[in-house]
């Protein structure tokens, strides 16, 4: 079969007003255009994830960025030879990723990020551009770690994200040496985690721009073992953002 659906996954932290107007309208458009998948508004921002055929996802994209607040959102694209998700839903919520600590707010200002080559130079030398220790952190939930990693990454073994925060305060004295990169699938949670753990004192943090998404998208699986879990009926994507096992159609 030919891969011809396309998903995307996006996110943004901005503010968002009217989210009860913007869901209404989000909703009637992509029903329109019959793609499937899920929203998140919430005042801290916008989180995406869409599959259908490509004009209409990517007309989608290009209409609700018309919006001068939307307007910064960056989509990852992966193939696949079906619909991976069962309807389209929209929700209103008071996170678009729990976290459950309102001072964090990536919408007023990011943590430091780094490119996939950069950390694949850093991973590559074992050390970073200041000689320092390099600890990639995995911000992911337990169930999703057992898909795959960064070679010697540490993971908390969390179930929630919002178990996080207290899992960093209790590493905190084995980790403050080192320079630590927060990543997760797409780049919202380790955006979050990024800020939190500067916001503890932890200065020598940053977030893998994309995640690893946008790392098997630049660099592919170098330093990483396994796939990547994702939230659909895919489960997972290899390092060429397909099915483990799919090749890419030459077609």
């Amino acid at each position: 079969m030919v891969n011809s659906i396309l998903n995307i996954s996006a996110y943004l932290f901005v503010n968002l007003d009217e989210l009860q107007v913007r869901k209404d309208r989000y909703l009637r458009e992509c029903l329109e255009r019959e793609l499937k998948g899920t929203i998140l508004l919430s005042e801290e921002g916008i989180n995406v994830f869409l599959a259908g055929e490509a004009v209409q996802v990517r007309g989608f994209m290009e209409s609700i960025k018309k919006d001068p607040l939307i307007a910064p959102l960056t989509a990852k694209e992966s193939w696949s030879e079906y619909q991976p998700f069962r309807k389209m839903i929209i929700k209103i919520k008071a996170e678009i990723i729990r976290m459950n600590h309102p001072t964090i707010q990536p919408q007023s200002g990011r943590a430091p990020s780094i490119a996939a080559q950069t950390l694949a130079t850093w991973l590559r030398n074992g050390v970073d551009d200041q000689g320092r220790e390099v600890v990639c952190l995995d911000t992911r939930n337990d169930f999703e770690v057992e898909m795959g990693k960064f070679v010697g990454a540490v993971d908390f073994n969390i179930s929630h994200f919002s178990q996080f925060p207290n899992e960093v305060l209790a590493q905190q004295e084995a980790l403050k040496d080192k320079t630590i990169v927060s990543y997760c699938t797409g780049g919202i949670r380790c955006e979050k985690a990024a800020i939190y753990m500067r916001e503890i004192g932890l200065d020598n943090v940053y977030q893998l721009e994309g995640g690893i998404l946008k790392y098997f998208e630049d660099v592919g699986n170098d330093h990483y073992q396994g796939s990547c879990f994702v939230f659909d009926e895919r489960r997972a994507l290899a390092p060429n953002l397909l099915p483990p096992g799919q090749e890419i159609d030459p077609s």
